[in-house]
């Protein structure tokens, strides 16, 4: 294979699919790693040059964060897979009015959190009870990140865009630049300017600018599958809606599981800051955790998308069967480095020897969820691929809704002692657990029942 063909679209209708998997989630790992770094990095630094205070700010920010986002992620992932259905029919003349559309929702997302965002951070924080100690800190990464918040949507916009169309190495690269210079920035505006946790929002926004400019370049270079220029941004509500259509039931899905954060973030604020700041490093720990079965969920949404475009629908069926055997078994791995070398995960983010403990233990009572979460979202990609994104928001909302927030209060209830009088930071954990182990159950059935067959049979993908 050579250079300028890794980093070009690829027809996944093509060859064995556990192959066309393998070389989309590969690089989708890699990417989403990258991704989680950005995070990461700001932990590292905050708690190792400001303190567990700081790091405890940007970690109660983080759901608040993910809640007003959620929506216009999953519109990201409905501009995915209607590309990828696109592309997989050969469409150019619906792949540019798709793709175009794609960027003016972005303008449309960018401008509304602009807007809102600086709004509703601060009444947010104090409805969920955040330390008075945190809350200005709190809010001051919140409010750089909304109104800096462009790159963030038109990186996953365009990064999406480009999956749909098989290129995965591509955003991979740009991703990898953009993480470099974040964590180079955070050193700059935190270690050596003393700006606090607002300096890691900064760098963060920053460097997601850059990566956005990437994708839209390599997206201008790809002139001989579809067209980009601003006649082809001109907003068309028929094409519009039918990316809404897809992508709001997975924006609706991560706002859920945002919400639900926010809730049991409640529980976590009242266990005070040691508690807050072990959920942080224990969320980011979790996010590389998670990372082989996001990457092959999002693998398995354009597999299915381009081969329900394409009208080879045995080969999403055996595709789906191959992808989750990979994704179990990448997460199996994964997991059990996580319990071998949690101690030496956690002591990145601070060298305080009880939160190190403390995060240890809770990451123990989680570990078999993960392996879990790899069906979830293989069957859910599968289902988001055809086109049958309503499904795979009703796991999410049963899971989360039904059974983790009800989990994480009667646990914590049944808990309590003079030592935990709000209950055993456990209830956070072992909810997660429960949901996640039960989110699979309920996932394998709904697959098996099969609405999202009837979806992928019926898709209108040459009706623009």
């Amino acid at each position: 294979m050579s250079i300028k063909s890794l980093f070009a679209a690829k027809d996944m209708t093509q060859g064995a699919p556990w192959q066309r998997i393998a070389e989309f989630s590969v690089p989708m790992l890699l990417g989403n790693i990258a991704q989680q770094l950005y995070n990461t990095a700001d932990s590292i630094v905050v708690g190792r040059y400001v303190g567990d205070n700081a790091l405890a700010a940007v970690g109660s920010a983080s759901p608040i964060l993910n809640l007003l986002l959620a929506l216009f992620v999953g519109i990201a992932t409905g501009a995915g897979i209607v590309v990828s259905q696109n592309f997989g029919a050969k469409n150019r003349e619906g792949l540019t009015k798709s793709i175009g559309n794609c960027i003016a929702l972005s303008v449309i997302a960018t401008l509304l959190i602009m807007i809102i965002g600086p709004m509703v951070s601060m009444p947010l924080l104090q409805l969920l009870g955040t330390p008075e100690s945190i809350i200005q800190w709190c809010a001051d990464y919140l409010n750089i990140y909304f109104i800096g918040i462009v790159g963030f949507f038109f990186y996953n916009m365009l990064s999406g865009i480009l999956r749909g169309l098989g290129d995965s190495v591509s955003a991979l690269g740009f991703l990898c630049v953009a993480a470099i210079l974040n964590v180079i920035l955070d050193l700059v505006f935190v270690a050596g300017l003393g700006m606090g946790v607002p300096g890691v929002s900064l760098a963060t926004v920053i460097a997601q600018g850059i990566s956005a400019i990437f994708c839209y370049m390599k997206l201008r270079s790809m002139s001989d599958l579809f067209d980009l220029n601003l006649k082809s941004c001109k907003f068309i509500p028929k094409v519009a809606g039918r990316i809404l259509k897809i992508g709001i039931p997975s924006g609706i899905t991560q706002a859920i599981m945002a919400t639900a954060g926010m809730v049991v973030l409640n529980l976590t604020n009242a266990m005070g800051e040691m508690v807050i700041a072990c959920n942080v490093v224990i969320m980011r720990v979790d996010g590389f955790a998670m990372m082989p079965n996001m990457s092959f969920g999002q693998a398995m949404s354009v597999f299915t998308g381009q081969n329900v475009g394409a009208g080879k629908y045995d080969r999403v069926k055996l595709g789906t069967k191959q992808g989750t055997l990979m994704a179990v078994g990448f997460s199996t791995v994964i997991t059990l480095c996580i319990l071998l070398f949690g101690h030496l995960l956690i002591g990145m983010f601070t060298t305080t020897e009880a939160l190190i403990d403390l995060a240890v233990r809770m990451l123990r009572v989680m570990a078999i969820g993960y392996i879990c979460v790899a069906i979830t979202q293989c069957f859910g990609g599968v289902m988001r691929g055809a086109g049958d994104t309503v499904t795979p928001m009703w796991v999410s909302v049963i899971s989360t809704i039904v059974l983790r927030i009800p989990a994480a209060y009667i646990i914590a209830a049944l808990t309590k002692s003079a030592e935990h009088p709000h209950g055993n930071p456990i209830a956070l954990y072992a909810s997660l657990m429960i949901s996640w182990t039960l989110g699979a159950m309920i996932s394998a059935v709904v697959f098996k029942i099969g609405k999202w067959k009837s979806k992928m049979m019926n898709s209108n993908v040459n009706k623009f």
